[in-house]
């Protein structure tokens, strides 16, 4: 939660809220909890690959299951294009983004395929550089230069859940938590306590990051492509701006590799099932790597950099990703009460919330993620009729 997120998602988040931009903050921060609530339900019976994909099979049906699963492989696809946009921007020369977004994914993807993934040292470490990088962007905002930002365009209620909307996406990774069931102990106890000091944790650094944003840049960040950097430069700190861009650099890439490892392993979950063609299935056995998914899902996400701009990849990103989590409360909603950890309210709260957002996102990224999803369905139900032949 606390990685490449935070340094992209202000500009088209403050584009939308704009002055309400705290509340919707406040609005994704409660989502999100209602739906890291209803993934750790889940995950604590059903300890199995796949996620809610798997989640939504037992407990709803496989037609449940198969959207669930296809809305997290195409949100998480985008997320992978926005990562790149992100390290792009904040790493690249101006004019060679798209150029360096596409060699950062052909490159992770190859080191992937070979087995390479992110380990607990790498993670502490790259979370490390994040809160320094965001440490120095809070302290230039408060010891810096002083400076006028530039007026913030006025809350509307509409603009406000875009803006929670978009701002969801960089909330990604909390449930993760959720599905450690089998490899902690006392999981009843700490995986709820996690997840609510993870999420508390990332939100009190959200907060600190977004006001210093405000009072630095105001407006003018809303159309800015490095908002972080952009801050330490005009509060007077330039000599900072390199640490905060190495530091954005490192938590886009760290984000994007554990992303192209999650797609691929959810993407070969659903394979085995013929929910996607089952050639996806292959492992490679010395590396013990879906190779041909990760390679597809590669080709996409550099698709998608070479035709989206970043509010479009993370606005087709929390189109995926709210639509796979409403699955997801509506999966814990149907869970028997020997096996409740949580009050059915919370399920309800976190729908109610998925569908509020998801319906004010972008126009253009909710028509685009509509599209897909139906794709999806008519595969299935193409393979379904030939099968039945």
């Amino acid at each position: 939660m606390i990685g490449a997120g935070v340094f992209a998602v202000w500009a088209p988040a403050l584009g939308a809220a704009g002055s309400g931009i705290l509340i919707a903050l406040g609005i994704a921060a409660v989502v999100a909890y209602c739906n890291a609530t209803s993934s750790a339900q889940l995950a604590a019976v059903h300890p199995v690959a796949g996620g809610t994909y798997a989640y939504a099979r037992a407990e709803i049906g496989p037609w449940s299951g198969f959207v669930a699963g296809w809305c997290f492989v195409i949100g998480k696809i985008a997320s992978c294009a926005a990562m790149a946009m992100t390290f792009a921007s904040y790493a690249a020369p101006v004019g060679w983004e798209r150029t360096v977004a596409v060699i950062a994914v052909a490159a992770l993807a190859a080191v992937n395929c070979f087995g390479v993934t992110r380990t607990a040292l790498a993670t502490r470490i790259l979370v490390m550089l994040s809160l320094i990088g965001l440490a120095v962007v809070v302290a230039a905002g408060i010891g810096g230069t002083p400076h006028t930002p530039s007026a913030l365009a006025d809350a509307t209620a509409y603009g406000v859940l875009q803006g929670a909307g978009l701002l969801f996406f960089a909330f990604a990774g909390y449930a993760r938590i959720a599905t450690m069931g089998e490899e902690v102990v006392d999981p009843a106890r700490t995986i709820p306590r996690a997840i609510v000091l993870a999420l508390g944790g990332a939100v009190v650094v959200y907060v600190a990051v977004g006001v210093t944003v405000l009072l630095v840049l105001g407006g003018d960040a809303a159309d800015s492509t490095a908002p972080l950097a952009d801050v330490v430069a005009a509060a007077g700190w330039g000599w900072a701006e390199p640490v905060v861009r190495i530091a954005a650099a490192t938590a886009s890439l760290g984000a994007l590799l554990a992303l192209l490892t999650g797609i691929g392993r959810t993407s070969l979950a659903m394979a085995r099932e013929a929910d996607l063609p089952r050639w996806l299935s292959v492992v490679n056995e010395r590396w013990q790597v879906p190779q041909r998914a990760e390679v597809v899902v590669a080709v996409v996400v550099i698709a998608i950099v070479l035709i989206a701009d970043l509010r479009g990849a993370i606005g087709f990103s929390s189109f995926g990703v709210l639509l796979y989590y409403l699955i997801a409360n509506a999966s814990a909603f149907r869970q028997k009460a020997d096996v409740r950890r949580y009050p059915r309210a919370l399920q309800v709260l976190g729908a109610v919330g998925c569908l509020a957002l998801v319906n004010t996102l972008p126009v253009l990224a909710s028509l685009v993620g509509t599209v897909v999803v139906l794709v999806g369905v008519g595969y299935r139900m193409l393979r379904l009729r030939l099968l039945a032949r």
